[in-house]
């Protein structure tokens, strides 16, 4: 089952790694390094409240599978 946050870390075919959503035609980032796609990948959950996260390698196939929580909001201020 697909959840709504859930992101991919692909291959970019012009090179670097990509960000993106299931259905989307827009990548949510784009990053030279796939770690540093990884680490946004994350945020990007965390702060939409946590969904998984599917790392590809450069063959396209799935390679890693992380679930990620609900990210934690250090402001105690309303608003």
């Amino acid at each position: 089952m697909t959840n709504n946050n859930d992101r991919h870390v692909v291959p970019n075919p012009n090179g670097g790694w990509d960000v993106v959503k299931p259905g989307s035609t827009r990548a949510s980032s784009h990053h030279d390094r796939q770690s540093d796609a990884i680490n946004r990948g994350r945020d990007i959950i965390g702060n939409a409240g946590g969904g998984e996260l599917n790392v590809h390698g450069r063959n396209g196939a799935i390679r890693a599978k992380d679930t990620i929580p609900n990210g934690n909001d250090p402001r105690n201020i309303r608003g």
